[in-house]
């Protein structure tokens, strides 16, 4: 089953750390957001292969937006 990585606040992507076909496990950092002059990780929240990134360094984002897929 996918699991879709939303953003938890608006805010810009300033580095993925991941890419389409890598394996990820609970709790692996995969990209950080910047909001309010913090810098936000973004954790796997299962298990799985990245299968799809729908942003792109420098990308502001929307709370609740899918940053990407992991099935």
């Amino acid at each position: 089953m996918a699991s879709e990585v939303t953003a938890p606040m608006s805010g810009k992507i300033s580095e993925i750390f991941c890419k389409v076909g890598d394996q990820v496990k609970f709790e692996d950092e995969m990209m950080i957001l910047e909001a309010m002059k913090m810098e936000n990780p973004i954790f796997a929240p299962v298990d799985g292969t990245i299968s799809d990134i729908k942003i792109a360094v420098g990308a502001m984002v929307d709370a609740n937006q899918v940053l990407l897929i992991i099935t």
